[in-house]
């Protein structure tokens, strides 16, 4: 019985000491707290933009491409994400894995030209009411606006907008014209 005191006496002292331990107050740093503040952040953004200008700018000259070589190389880069829509399937919102592939494409464009801001176009064929259709266009642009934000594009630099059926870029009344009217279109606003 005297045994079982001493450890329990032994048991409470320990159990003092760890709560003596814990209550200590810890030490506070004389440092500055580090917050970036928004002129730290534009300074950041500025050096890395520079920094991606000297970048293509090397590599243009590794290339030997000229200036007027390189313009055309840069609008043609522009043409190919703008004209490069993604197509969805009846009166759904989902991304295809073609679709997948180009928007991945499009983030490395848009990673390459940070300064670049898209709009993105929801658009649908003619079937279902003007309400309906601007609703699944929206869903259209909004899917294709998530799967770049999940790829690391900043959702600051992309807007997005529903016209629906309003602007078909195929007329008639088959299927083949409603595929090409169900997709999500990208336009550089910079």
């Amino acid at each position: 019985m005297h045994k079982l005191w001493k450890i329990l006496a032994l048991a409470l002292a320990v159990l003092v000491l760890f709560s003596f331990s814990a209550c200590t107050k810890s030490k506070i740093s004389s440092e500055p707290a580090t917050t970036t503040s928004a002129e730290e952040e534009a300074r950041r953004r500025a050096e890395e933009e520079a920094r991606q200008k000297a970048l293509r700018e090397e590599n243009l000259r590794e290339e030997g491409l000229s200036e007027q070589q390189a313009k055309e190389r840069l609008e043609s880069e522009r043409s190919m994400f703008e004209n490069d829509d993604i197509y969805f399937e009846f009166d759904s919102i989902r991304l295809s894995p073609e679709a997948q592939e180009i928007l991945t494409q499009k983030a490395a464009w848009l990673r390459k030209n940070s300064r670049a801001k898209v709009t993105i176009e929801g658009h649908c064929d003619d079937r279902g009411t003007n309400e309906y259709n601007l609703a699944l266009g929206e869903g259209r642009a909004q899917s294709a606006r998530a799967f770049l934000v999940d790829l690391g594009i900043n959702e600051n630099r992309l807007n997005t907008i529903s016209y629906g059926e309003e602007r078909p870029l195929a007329r008639g009344q088959s299927e083949e014209a409603w595929a090409r009217n169900r997709r999500a279109h990208f336009v550089i606003e910079e």
